[in-house]
């Protein structure tokens, strides 16, 4: 069996515990907590799995796995039903740009380590700090919702009418663009995409709330 070190409010450990999800891998889930005892992931025990001292990481045997889109794409090459990217190569490039689109450039400006430098270590005020994170969310969802309403290729999901590569991406960005008050009105494409997929036990499974270390 998989074991999964998580955080229940981390956006990648979110895409990994949808990915195992839709394909029914049974996982045991090793919470990380990112903030109690001066944040759990820099322990000596945890930087042995994973030196970035980051969630998620996964363990398949003996082989500790590090970045969320590498572990996917490892769970969907090891485990291709259901596939997560399409079978056209044009089509595989489109799904991962609009991920990538989210996990390399939304995300990593918005991940809790930049926020917490803000706030403690370049004195930011919470206000301030809000601030730049609906922003940085807002120019990448303006992008996105364009990307997703041309050329036809959305569907129910991103790509069509079954979750994607991209999806597993999409939904933890929402949640946590939810909890910073970011007024999706602005991006029906993606709130509707968001909703269809909350529709999905899998990825009411995966929920943060669902987590067992969920406060």
């Amino acid at each position: 069996m998989f074991k999964l070190y998580s955080y229940f409010r981390s956006s990648a450990s979110f895409r990994v515990r949808i990915a195992l999800a839709l394909k029914g891998l049974p996982y045991e889930t090793v919470p990380v907590h990112l903030l109690r005892d001066g944040g759990q992931q820099f322990s000596d025990d945890y930087r042995a799995l994973n030196p970035d001292a980051l969630v998620p990481t996964l363990l398949d045997g003996d082989h500790a796995l590090v970045q969320s889109m590498a572990i996917v794409e490892y769970l969907d090459e090891t485990h291709p039903q259901p596939p997560l990217l399409p079978g056209n190569a044009l089509d595989r490039a489109h799904v991962r740009g609009l991920a990538q689109s989210i996990a390399c450039d939304i995300h990593p400006l918005n991940n809790l380590r930049v926020l917490k430098y803000l706030k403690h270590k370049l004195g930011v005020s919470d206000d301030a700090k809000d601030a730049w994170y609906r922003h940085w969310v807002e120019q990448g969802f303006a992008s996105l919702e364009t990307t997703l309403t041309r050329g036809g290729k959305a569907g129910r999901f991103c790509f069509g009418d079954t979750p994607t590569l991209a999806d597993i991406c999409l939904v933890p960005q929402v949640f946590n663009a939810q909890r910073f008050q970011v007024d999706l009105q602005a991006y029906p494409t993606i709130a509707r995409i968001f909703d269809a997929c909350m529709e999905e036990p899998a990825f009411q499974q995966a929920a943060p709330k669902a987590q067992p270390d969920a406060e």
